[in-house]
């Protein structure tokens, strides 16, 4: 029996933004499986060094990249991190970039504890597009897409959009 082909998908954008909700949720809804990189790289211990400014582990990209390339062959992945840059361009059939009203970014990052330059710098990333450019330098522009990521709306809204997405590129590519 030949195996179904699954899409991969990328959530990417400002820590805070909801990338992790979307994507537990998503794969629940799906069935692909879901990848925190920074959950994978705390297991992995796929570090090089320490940030001492941000008070945080220094991601080891080649590492993770390395880690990733046999589930990412197989498809069916929802992959779950703040940049996107250093993944293979050729991963991702689609890339979602989350996006949050910068108020509320500051408070829902404030609540996990950022201070100082880690909050300013998070905020003006999500002021400056800095993700999206990224992405849109990165991948494909007809693959990347920008989602509202404000209210509990917005994530079912997500949620059923990009369920339809997978549904509908399972059907034209099986």
């Amino acid at each position: 029996m030949k195996m179904r082909k699954q899409p991969n998908i990328l959530l990417t954008g400002t820590p805070g933004v909801g990338k992790t909700t979307l994507g537990k949720e998503l794969a629940q809804r799906t069935g692909l499986t879901y990848v925190n990189i920074g959950d994978l790289a705390q297991e992995g211990q796929l570090y090089d060094g320490y940030d001492e400014e941000y008070q945080c582990p220094i991601l080891d990209e080649d590492r993770v990249v390395d880690e990733l390339e046999e589930k990412m062959a197989e498809g069916g992945a929802i992959v779950d991190y703040h940049g996107c840059d250093l993944f293979p361009k050729r991963w991702f059939h689609i890339v979602f970039v989350l996006r949050t009203d910068n108020t509320q970014l500051y408070t829902r990052l404030e609540s996990r504890g950022y201070t100082g330059k880690k909050l300013q710098d998070n905020v003006q990333c999500e002021i400056f597009q800095t993700i999206y450019e990224e992405a849109m330098e990165a991948y494909s522009e007809d693959i990347v897409h920008q989602l509202p990521s404000n209210t509990p709306e917005d994530l079912e809204k997500n949620l059923e959009q990009i369920a339809q997405w997978t549904e509908q590129w399972m059907k034209d590519h099986n």
